[in-house]
């Protein structure tokens, strides 16, 4: 999903200042992967920058297009890296401005994707 280009610089800084502010269970998990260059790459580019693309392009796109992109979005999350992301839909710091007059109805439905989990006995991963 690159239809919308957001400068992954700024999309890092966001991120590795939101690390500061986790729990420490989530910090300590989050920022061990976070310092792996292919862990950070891939979390860029499969689960934040779609989810900036999601926000920025949600509030003009049709119904239609929006859950069709939602549902191209085919990732699952760990608790921690929904815990870092969270707060680009809940209108914190860099994109407050892409969020405003995103339709709640479609914050919601982000907000409901970070919960999809991944199966698995990590103790930090939810298991809803």
């Amino acid at each position: 999903m690159k239809l919308f280009s957001f400068p992954a610089a700024a999309l890092e800084k966001a991120i590795h200042k939101r690390i500061l502010s986790l729990p420490p269970e989530h910090r300590e998990w989050f920022a061990e992967r976070w310092q792996q260059k292919p862990y950070k790459k891939s979390f860029i580019e499969n689960k934040a920058m779609p989810l900036v693309t999601l926000v920025a392009k949600g509030k003009t796109w049709d119904d239609e297009t929006f859950t069709q992109g939602l549902a191209e979005w085919d990732v699952t999350f760990y608790e921690a890296e929904a815990e870092v992301l969270r707060p680009l839909v809940e209108g914190d710091g860099l994109i407050q401005l892409m969020q405003k007059n995103l339709p709640p109805e479609r914050a919601q439905a982000l907000l409901a994707r970070l919960q999809v989990r991944r199966p698995t006995g990590n103790p930090t991963a939810a298991t809803d």
